[in-house]
């Protein structure tokens, strides 16, 4: 199956060694493979998910959730630590959103400049004062992982607004299953336990006491991630409501996964004095952004370090803040070694990958970031590791592959990972951005139990 497959010697091959050779934790997957013809099983899983109604919604049409059908494979040995670092660094996030939002100690101790926050997109001043019910503001916490050269795992990026995906990666896995027969002794860890994750966090994030009444909130069929509220609905057995449909009278904590993530929306209006009252408990909160700012993620580590008094064991990939002259100055000494980000941006728009930029590119963004150097972020490049992934040959190649592991707090100090999350590739050629909207997809994560 992996016969003639190319390896580059700078790159970590998540399945196959530099010397062309299956990686051990991989070698279950490629038995249950082999016999298939992996075009058409491209097409069968696909089309399995599809049949479920997984897709991404638009107002221009439904775009389907591709997924490869070679799942990435995760050994127990390799996911310890990386679940170790997940919950240590969200808990930290929270830590520091909580800060900011009260005393804000972290400014005053000198750790994170007060611009920093001030000019965070995100940055909510009318949820200064407002303690949401358990402490929690991040609920749940989806974050962008990258493996470097050497397979060690780097977080790329913090996303604790409202980050979507854990359901399709349970798609994925439901969809790939249905078409493999697994040796028993190669089963990864089922994702059974997915919803009682979810209605942990939610139970813990409910000022009742005893059965909250939770809802899933949404903006309608036309958000892209509908499918996944209302799986969450269903799964939970819980109203799924659009914002006119919200009573607050008879509900405890919501699920909040309208795209208003600001106070300054109809949704935050509607629920800004209950948040203050105490009455309602939201996940995530409003306000949280202000910790999966692009630039905020310069200072991570350091929030380990000031908030839980433990050194980080999930390292971030080195952020520039472009804002301090002596950064700035760095910065610039290696200008066409690093990634630039717009600090406002998503989906891997406007972001450009210096090493591959042509000269005339590397020029305008040099005195685009000279110009106004707030308005962006630098980072260190990380070569994705790559994945076999199957084209449209039919044969495997390396693609590029992230992950977004989930977190699920369920206290200030304490929550549950879903074992491996969603892998996602970028199926053209040398391609580093990996999201949907760019030819990108998805594969199911095994993390294997021994």
């Amino acid at each position: 199956m992996i016969e003639g497959y190319p390896l580059d010697a700078a790159v970590f091959d998540e399945a196959v060694d530099h010397d062309g050779r299956p990686r051990e934790p991989a070698l279950g997957a490629f038995k249950a493979l082999a016999g298939h013809g992996l075009a058409e099983l491209v097409q069968s899983v696909s089309a399995g998910a599809a049949a479920e109604g997984v897709c991404f919604h638009s107002v221009t049409g439904d775009q389907a959730f591709v997924i490869d059908p070679v799942p990435r494979v995760l050994s127990a040995a390799e996911w310890a630590p990386v679940e170790a670092g997940l919950v240590q660094r969200v808990r930290a996030l929270n830590a520091f959103v909580a800060d900011v939002y009260a005393e804000a100690r972290i400014v005053k101790e000198g750790v994170v400049p007060a611009r920093v926050i001030e000019t965070a997109p995100y940055y909510e001043p009318l949820m200064r004062g407002i303690k949401p019910p358990g402490g929690v503001w991040i609920g749940i916490a989806g974050l962008d992982l990258v493996r470097d050269d050497s397979g060690r795992f780097l977080v790329l990026e913090d996303n604790v607004r409202t980050p979507s995906g854990f359901s399709y990666a349970a798609a994925a896995r439901r969809a790939l299953v249905s078409h493999l027969d697994v040796a028993p002794e190669d089963r990864p860890l089922p994702l059974d336990g997915l919803a009682a994750m979810l209605e942990a966090t939610l139970r813990a994030c409910s000022p009742a006491t005893e059965e909250p009444r939770i809802a899933v909130l949404t903006d309608g069929e036309h958000n892209a991630a509908y499918y996944e509220h209302a799986w969450a609905a269903g799964e939970l057995g819980v109203p799924l409501l659009e914002p006119h449909e919200l009573d607050l009278d008879s509900v405890d904590v919501l699920y909040r996964r309208t795209n208003a993530d600001r106070i300054d929306t109809e949704v935050g209006a509607q629920l800004l004095e209950a948040m203050r009252e105490g009455s309602v408990g939201v996940v995530n909160a409003f306000g949280t952004g202000v910790a999966d700012d692009k630039l905020t993620h310069a200072y991570v580590e350091d929030m380990v370090r000031f908030y839980l008094g433990e050194e980080p064991t999930l390292p971030s990939v080195e952020t520039f803040d472009l804002g301090r002259a002596d950064t700035l100055e760095r910065a610039f000494d290696v200008f066409e070694e690093l990634v630039i980000k717009p600090r406002g941006g998503y989906g891997g728009v406007g972001v450009v990958i210096l090493p591959h930029a042509e000269r005339k590119d590397v020029e305008a963004t040099r005195a685009a970031v000279l110009e106004s150097p707030g308005d962006f972020v630098a980072q260190r490049m990380v070569m994705l590791s790559t994945h076999p992934t199957v084209v449209d040959s039919g044969a495997l190649a390396p693609r590029h592959v992230d992950l977004r592991p989930y977190v699920f707090l369920t206290g200030e100090n304490e929550g549950n990972v879903m074992p491996g999350g969603l892998t996602r590739v970028a199926f053209d050629e040398g391609a580093l951005v990996v999201n949907s909207s760019q030819n990108g997809g998805a594969k199911d994560t095994w993390v294997l139990p021994r």
